[in-house]
């Protein structure tokens, strides 16, 4: 994928987006079991533009590498707690959420984390007390890497820590992306969707430079794909020439499926088995397994 090649010739097959040869150009194998858990590979879910199924794939993606064996801890960082919700938790009613792990020192994460309804999956969630924590946060030392201390604690427990972050590029999603190895930046295949990256990506250059050098890109994931729009398929093709390599070849289409299992508090690995949606995300899983982008 070059930036070279005519952008009509990049089209999405199957669930893969292909080059001129109109065949993906890799096969993801089903990943091999693991013989332990953790250290964790952590990963940032982000994108300051809302709307781009950035919860939808945390969701999605962290049942699809359990699936797979890996043992997931999904941390929501987002005040609206739309991850917590979409795994079938009410944070309003907690007590202790990620809040407190941030802005109370005698409460861990292990205080907070709880169980899901989805095998291999626990959780770190979230409500709206943590929009007090970008204000708080402010004036404490090293406020860039509260995050990062907090997941140290139980980093050896998991073999995947997903952060779902919140549509902003403020301190929350700094301590987000302190506290990751990598970022995957869920993007919808619309024109305005791509020019906005542009300062995400700066974002994740800053923090690389100052906070975290050893932070990467781990891939851009084009979802909410309607084919049925060649504006779709110009946009993929841009997005392609903009970052090349780094962009996965499974991408996500839309559908009615994903807000059902939504409600229904499930992701669709589980709702809609052997739904496409279903599919794409265990591609994806594989995908970033075998790109190194977890364990």
């Amino acid at each position: 994928m070059t930036s070279e090649q005519p952008r009509e010739l990049f089209t999405v097959h199957g669930d893969a987006i292909v080059g001129p040869t109109g065949r993906p150009k890799h096969e993801f194998p089903v990943p091999q079991p693991l013989s332990g858990h953790g250290p964790a590979r952590t990963i940032a879910m982000v994108n300051q533009k809302g709307g781009v199924g950035k919860t939808t794939s945390a969701i999605n993606l962290g049942a699809a590498l359990a699936e797979y064996g890996r043992k997931v801890l999904m941390v929501d960082f987002d005040p609206q707690g739309a991850l917590s919700a979409g795994l079938g938790t009410n944070p309003h009613d907690l007590d202790t959420t990620v809040y407190n792990v941030l802005m109370e020192r005698d409460v861990t994460a292990h205080d907070a984390i709880v169980g899901t309804h989805v095998g291999g999956v626990d959780l770190l969630p979230a409500n709206i007390d943590l929009s007090a924590a970008e204000v708080q946060l402010v004036n404490e030392v090293a406020r860039e890497q509260v995050l990062e201390r907090a997941l140290r604690q139980v980093r050896d427990e998991y073999d995947v820590i997903i952060i779902d972050c919140q549509p902003s590029l403020g301190l929350l999603t700094v301590n987000a992306l302190t506290a990751a190895h990598g970022v995957v930046i869920p993007l919808v295949a619309e024109f305005f969707a791509l020019r906005a990256v542009a300062l995400l990506v700066d974002t994740i250059e800053k923090v690389q430079d100052r906070l975290n050098p050893d932070l990467v890109i781990d891939g851009v994931l084009v979802t909410m794909v309607d084919l049925r729009t060649l504006h779709a398929r110009e946009v993929i093709a841009r997005i392609v020439e903009a970052f090349d390599d780094r962009v996965f070849e499974t991408v996500i289409k839309r559908t009615v499926k994903f807000p059902d299992a939504t409600v229904a508090a499930e992701p669709i690995t589980s709702y809609a088995v052997k739904h496409e949606g279903a599919k794409a995300y265990r591609q994806l899983a594989r995908e970033l397994i075998v790109r190194g982008g977890s364990p």
